[in-house]
């Protein structure tokens, strides 16, 4: 039996809320798009007309004081996130922002005040976690490194003369992200809205899956970059651990963007671009698993599916733009990222039904890190996490 969906608002109705949250909200079962809040008309008739919200505001304190809405997606920028959230606490109501929390650490730590204190459910957009792709390797990964099975076939060549070594075992994850600068809006130039560029709006990201992947407390980071295009940096763990994390804005939409690969005990997991994973040495997991695309313009393409058929359609949709000058033909089969999903998750926590998706302290330490290495990369040495 369904219980009551609950009613969202959704606080920022942008670039992002129109593409994700407010079409994920309308479509599920589990929740309603009752109001939309922005300052642009524009926006707002676009989710009226096109996504069925059932009121619209200009004023968001007037939208979490309405006695229907039940729960916030806060998708703002940064600068107006605080007060939102501090609101919401004192009203008592769930909140799903997005990444990253704030634009400063002190914001960042008065956001975790609220939440503490009040005791409102709360959700960070970091949707990776919710990726199905992403949740089924990381569920393996883990079971291999707690438990790890004898693999038959690991080639030990010196038997019981091999010496013994204190990091034997120890997990490594690598993160390669591919962007293409030359997609970004305007505000990402504007040190009034990005002060801290991608080392924040897009490293909190992938922080926060090394430490969810790791399952260990990170005490350092080393970063370097090279401006706002390029940056490289490897947190290092509690336990031994390594994660290391490439960041290059230099590269191309027509590849995919996001390479993970989970090491230890003798075996990887591996998720590419979260169409695919595969893995090796890791006994009774599957050797390759392909996951379906969001949207697919082209089904008679690739129709193998996983990173082989995504390329496929990729360079179909390539050869759509030349000939049509339209830059967007070439989103098609895009990957499940977890946006849908997180909401989901989101309204089962709130009403008891399912673990916290993403908590304010996971979403702390995510951002601590990304942090740390902002100011590794400024001062060209190790940062101790206790400095941040």
């Amino acid at each position: 039996m369904l219980r009551k969906p609950l009613n969202f608002a959704v606080v920022g109705c942008g670039a992002l809320a129109q593409g994700q949250h407010v079409p994920n909200i309308a479509r599920s079962e589990k929740t309603v798009l009752h109001t939309c809040c922005d300052l642009s008309e524009d926006a707002l008739a676009i989710c009226r007309e096109k996504h069925g919200a059932l009121h619209t505001s200009t004023d968001w304190a007037t939208t979490l004081r309405d006695p229907e809405v039940e729960a916030i997606c806060l998708a703002t920028t940064e600068r107006l996130r605080l007060p939102v959230i501090e609101l919401a606490g004192e009203l008592g109501k769930p909140v799903y922002v997005e990444k990253p929390l704030a634009r400063e650490l002190d914001e960042v730590y008065a956001i975790q005040k609220v939440v503490h204190d009040s005791g409102i459910p709360f959700c960070v957009g970091h949707n990776r976690r919710n990726s199905p792709a992403m949740i089924e390797a990381r569920d393996i990964f883990r079971r291999h490194m707690e438990n790890p099975q004898p693999c038959p076939w690991r080639w030990n060549r010196e038997g019981d003369a091999r010496p013994k070594l204190p990091e034997d075992g120890v997990a490594q994850f690598t993160c390669r992200i591919n962007d293409d600068w030359w997609s970004w809006k305007a505000w990402v130039f504007d040190k009034t809205q990005a002060s801290h560029g991608p080392m924040l709006f897009e490293m909190t990201h992938f922080t926060d899956l090394c430490n969810w992947f790791m399952g260990s407390e990170p005490i350092a980071v080393t970063a370097i970059d090279s401006g706002m295009l390029n940056h490289a940096i490897i947190i290092e763990y509690a336990g031994g651990e390594l994660a290391t994390v490439t960041l290059c804005a230099n590269g191309t939409f027509g590849y995919p963007k996001e390479l993970y690969e989970a090491m230890g005990n003798g075996g990887v997991v591996v998720v590419d671009h979260m169409c695919e994973i595969r893995t090796s040495g890791v006994e009774g997991a599957p050797w390759r698993k392909t996951y379906p695309f969001l949207t697919d313009r082209h089904p008679d393409v690739g129709t193998q599916g996983g990173i082989d058929g995504w390329l496929e359609k990729k360079h179909a949709a390539t050869a759509e733009v030349v000939a049509s000058g339209n830059p967007m033909d070439l989103f098609t089969a895009e990957p499940d990222k977890g946006h849908a999903h997180a909401l989901d998750h989101f309204a089962d926590q709130i009403v008891g039904d399912g673990p916290v998706v993403c908590g304010i302290d996971d979403a702390v330490m995510a951002t601590r890190v990304a942090f740390a290495a902002i100011k590794s990369a400024e001062e060209r040495r190790i940062v101790r996490l206790e400095e941040i």
